[in-house]
């Protein structure tokens, strides 16, 4: 675990200029830039051509988590702004249900701007639905230097939280956006195929996609698998320290069904390819999940991958197809029809992938752990096709352009 600790952030940054930041998506989704990376090569192409890319049978993973109405901009009875950022449910029954559907009151932890001029006492704030007045009310019970742990109640017992946020909240585009979400975003800022609201991030490689591309995808041979990663704030976070030894990696909640595993099994012996980093630490946390049930049954009291888990010296290497079915088979003998576990993978130079062959993805910040875990894929190849990019006018980030990763594969 030394060698992976030592890696310097440092020598993951590279020049990226504001013009270069794409801060609206393209009109057509699959309108979007390719770059392809094969073994080395680099080349281009527009996104609707993508099946000309994919290696024979491929199977896709599909993350189909949904961005909620994050950001609710509360006033005081001053007129001070107070913005509560909405990160994840506290409420242990939330861990196994679903905390959009909750009823009043409902505990998040939440990050809060012009925090020092919220000293105490609960925010208000009034909001009209079907010819009625709704008080939402915010009292912050806990501040701790990540968070703070906010208490929503409202008044109206007919209302799930998710209606509160769909009647009062914002939807939270990245920070580097700087702009405000436009109605637009409602639409853009949301997969094709998102179905599970909980995300405060979209996963952003899956925008590329539409219905008519992926019935295309489906008609000439690829399938796809579908699973939820709900992604936290957490995936904007900064890698400060001089080394990723010190850096804490996020946990994130992930969902995968019994007949997602399945596919997996039956796909082995070919190409899998997550779109989207959220989908590839998923299906990789669920290689580890499988090695934890083996080795330490008797030591699993919930389904965490730590970051450093994979970089251990003691940990045992298994093979996938084992390991998948270790999960498979705890599924059945209790009754489960999906896996509800959390994550805080670390994928950096040095990991060696067990389910994924290759990856779609969007270009991400300088210094950021999305970065490392290109890296830790196509090795120090990274920065040429970066590069590559730049010098062909590619649109980086959540709203840009897209890459097709496929290390190791033969010519087409």
């Amino acid at each position: 675990m030394s060698d992976i600790c030592s890696v310097s952030i440092e020598d993951y940054g590279y020049p990226l200029q504001e013009h270069q930041i794409a801060k609206y998506p393209v009109a057509d989704r699959t309108q979007s830039k390719l770059l392809i990376f094969r073994n080395s090569e680099l080349a281009q192409d527009t996104f609707s051509n993508i099946g000309a890319h994919l290696p024979p049978g491929t199977l896709l993973v599909l993350n189909q988590t949904k961005v909620i109405k994050a950001r609710l901009l509360f006033k005081k009875a001053n007129g001070v702004p107070i913005e509560v950022f909405c990160l994840e449910p506290l409420d242990e029954s939330f861990n196994h249900g679903h905390p959009m559907a909750a009823s009043s009151p409902v505990r998040w932890k939440c990050l809060v701007g012009n925090s020092k001029r919220w000293k105490e006492g609960p925010l208000e704030m009034a909001l009209s639905t079907e010819g009625s007045t709704v008080i939402l009310n915010a009292l912050r019970l806990d501040k701790t230097d990540s968070h703070s742990v906010i208490e929503f109640r409202w008044n109206d017992e007919r209302l799930c939280f998710g209606d509160l946020i769909s009647l009062a909240g914002e939807l939270p585009l990245p920070p580097y956006l700087h702009r405000k979400a436009e109605d637009s975003d409602l639409v853009r800022y949301q997969t094709v195929f998102a179905r599970e609201e909980g995300s405060v991030a979209a996963p952003t490689a899956g925008l590329h996609f539409d219905d008519r591309l992926i019935a295309q995808l489906s008609a000439a041979g690829f399938s796809f698998t579908n699973l939820i990663l709900h992604v936290g704030a957490g995936t904007f976070k900064p890698v400060t320290s001089a080394t990723i030894g010190q850096h804490e990696m996020h946990s994130e909640k992930i969902v995968i069904t019994s007949e997602t595993i399945v596919s997996l099994l039956a796909n082995l012996q070919k190409p899998i390819i997550p779109v989207g980093t959220t989908s590839m630490r998923s299906i990789e946390s669920l290689y580890w999940i499988g090695v934890l049930l083996l080795t330490q049954p008797d030591q699993i009291s919930d389904f965490h991958i730590d970051q450093w888990l994979p970089y251990s010296p003691d940990i045992e290497d298994i093979h996938p197809g084992i390991a998948l079915e270790a999960v498979h088979n705890h599924l059945k003998q209790h009754g489960l029809s999906q896996l509800e576990a959390s994550t805080a993978l670390m994928i950096a130079p040095g990991y060696r992938f067990r389910l994924a062959t290759g990856l779609i993805t969007n270009f991400h910040q300088p210094k950021s752990t999305l970065l490392l875990l290109v890296s830790a894929l196509v090795g120090a190849d990274w920065r040429r096709a970066y590069d590559y990019a730049a010098q062909n006018n590619f649109r980086f980030l959540s709203y840009g352009d897209s890459c097709l990763f496929l290390p190791n594969q033969k010519p087409l």
